[in-house]
C-alpha cells in the first residue's frame, strides 16, 4: 500500500428524486449542490448514468454536466460514470468534446461497462442480447482515437483536440486491470462492492504502466457518507437509503423514501439482514465519527481521493452533510489528478 497523505474529497451525485418531489427539482438540487461543494473546496462533482429508476434523475450525464459546469467556475465536473457499451463511442466523443471545448480542463469522463439498469432496459439501450460489456477495451480504444485524431475515417468535432480527463470505473478487477494497462486513473465503487476493494486496487497498482496521462497510479474510492450533528441524527436520515436499495433489489424501485417511512417500515428477518449488509461499508455519524471512519478507510485502501455519495431525503440535510464533512476532514492542501 502506498503511504497515506491527505486525500482529496469529491462528490458522486445520483440526483435523487425523493418522495414529494420531481425529477426537475432533483436536477436543480444537483446544480445547487455543485455550487455548494465548490465553495467548500471539494475537487470534483460526478454524476452517474442510471436508467429506468424513478428515484434517480441522472440518466443523461452529458446534459446535466453542461449545467453543472456552467453553474460553477473551478470545480471539476464529469461522469461517474458513462456506461460506454450503452453508446456509440463517436457520440460520447462529441458530447464530452463539446463540454471540454466549452470548459477547458474541467471535464472528467469516467467510464464504466455495466448497463446501469435492468436487463430489459439494457436491451432497449444496446439493442443486442450480449450485455456483459466485454467489448469495453475496443469501445474505449475507438473513443480515444476520436479524441487524439487517429481514427483514419471519422473525425469528432468537437472532440478531436478537446479530450476530457478519462477515468475508468469499476466494482471488480476487470476495469482495474484495464486502467492499469492504459495508465489511466481508476475509481473503485467501494460503496457498492466493498468486498472487492482491496483486491481491485492491488491489481491496479501492481499492473500500472506509466502513460502520458499519469506517471504513477491514482485511485479514488467511492464511499457512502452521511454526516449530521450527532450519530443518532445521522443514522435517522441515513435509514431511507437502505429501504430504497431493498426495494430496488426486490424489483420495486420508487422515489427515495422519507426518514419517517423508513423508521416505521416493518422489516422481515431476511430484509433486515440484507439492509444491514448493504449499510456495513457506509460511514455514518457525527463529524468526529465520520472523520475516524474515513481516515481508517484511507489507511486501508491508500486512496488518493475519496469520492463521497450522500443519499438522504432532505436537500438541506445533504448540503449540511457535505459541509460538516469538509469541516471534519480538511479539503485544504490536496492535489487532484
Amino acid at each position: 500500500m502506498p503511504s497515506v497523505g491527505p486525500a482529496a474529497l469529491s462528490v458522486l451525485d445520483l440526483a435523487p428524486v425523493v418522495e414529494g418531489s420531481t425529477p426537475g427539482e432533483a436536477l436543480r438540487h444537483s446544480i445547487d449542490l455543485a455550487r455548494h461543494v465548490e465553495r467548500l473546496g471539494y475537487v470534483r462533482h460526478w454524476v452517474a448514468e442510471h436508467h429506468n429508476m424513478s428515484g434517480i434523475a441522472s440518466s443523461a450525464p452529458a446534459v446535466l454536466i453542461a449545467h453543472l459546469a456552467a453553474a460553477t467556475t473551478t470545480l471539476k465536473v464529469g461522469s461517474g460514470g458513462v456506461m460506454l457499451p450503452n453508446h456509440a463511442p463517436l457520440v460520447i466523443a462529441e458530447q464530452f468534446g463539446t463540454l471540454e471545448a466549452l470548459h477547458p480542463g474541467r471535464i472528467d469522463l469516467g467510464i464504466g461497462r455495466a448497463p446501469g439498469t435492468d436487463q430489459v432496459t439494457a436491451y432497449a439501450l444496446r439493442r443486442h442480447a450480449e450485455q456483459a460489456g466485454d467489448d469495453l477495451p475496443e469501445l474505449l480504444g475507438e473513443l480515444r482515437q476520436y479524441f487524439d485524431g487517429t481514427n483514419p475515417r471519422v473525425h469528432a468535432t468537437p472532440g478531436e483536440g478537446d479530450a476530457p480527463d478519462i477515468w475508468l470505473l469499476g466494482s471488480s478487477g476487470y476495469s482495474a486491470q484495464l486502467a492499469a494497462a492504459l495508465g489511466l486513473p481508476f475509481s473503485f465503487a467501494h460503496h457498492f462492492m466493498p468486498n472487492n476493494t482491496l483486491g481491485a486496487l492491488e491489481l491496479y497498482r501492481s499492473g500500472f504502466r506509466p502513460s502520458s496521462r499519469l506517471e504513477a497510479p491514482y485511485a479514488s474510492v467511492g464511499v457512502q457518507v452521511v454526516v449530521a450533528d450527532t450519530d443518532e441524527q445521522a443514522q435517522y436520515i441515513h435509514a431511507p437509503g437502505g429501504l430504497s436499495f431493498l426495494r430496488l433489489r426486490s424489483g420495486r424501485p420508487g422515489r427515495f423514501p422519507t426518514p419517517e417511512e423508513a423508521a416505521t417500515y416493518e422489516y422481515g428477518p431476511g430484509e433486515k439482514a440484507f439492509v444491514d449488509q448493504w449499510n456495513a461499508s457506509h460511514v455514518v455519524g457525527s463529524p468526529e465519527t465520520v472523520r475516524r471512519g474515513l481516515l481508517d478507510l484511507q489507511r486501508q485502501t491508500g486512496a488518493d481521493e475519496l469520492i463521497v455519495t450522500t443519499m438522504v431525503h432532505s436537500h438541506l440535510d445533504r448540503l449540511r452533510s457535505y459541509e460538516l464533512l469538509a469541516e471534519a476532514f480538511s479539503t485544504a492542501d490536496v492535489h487532484p489528478a
